[in-house]
């Protein structure tokens, strides 16, 4: 949606209640650390990683290896430390600098709205 300054807010909540991102919604911290891939608007998670590292902190996927998981709870949180946290325990273990502007791409994460989950 583009914002227009001679558009009012009743108006911007008109398209935007419009739009197709209206009926979609947020997943559940754990839905998205271990969703896997999407099927159009669904998102596939692991059911099984799901269930073994519920109530997982960032810091305890990092201590088990975990990069992806970890960055996709530090991408959840939108906590910037535990975003550095996850680049320099990646940095460390590559022997690398990590940019974090490059830590999307690395890990295939990215916030999305769907409009459910699918868990296998």
């Amino acid at each position: 949606m583009v914002c227009r300054p001679d558009l009012k807010s009743t108006d911007l909540y008109l398209a935007y209640t419009h739009s197709p991102l209206y009926n979609t919604f947020m997943l559940s911290r754990e839905e998205f650390i271990f969703t896997i891939g999407y099927d159009g608007p669904v998102a596939v998670i692991d059911g099984q990683a799901k269930k073994r590292y519920k109530g997982f902190s960032t810091e305890q996927f990092i201590e088990k290896g975990l990069f992806r998981a970890a960055y996709s709870s530090a991408l959840y949180s939108k906590n910037p430390e535990e975003l550095k946290l996850v680049a320099e325990a990646y940095g460390r273990l590559t022997g690398t600098t990590v940019n974090m502007s490059n830590m999307d791409r690395l890990f295939g994460v990215f916030l999305m709205e769907v409009r459910r989950s699918l868990i296998l």
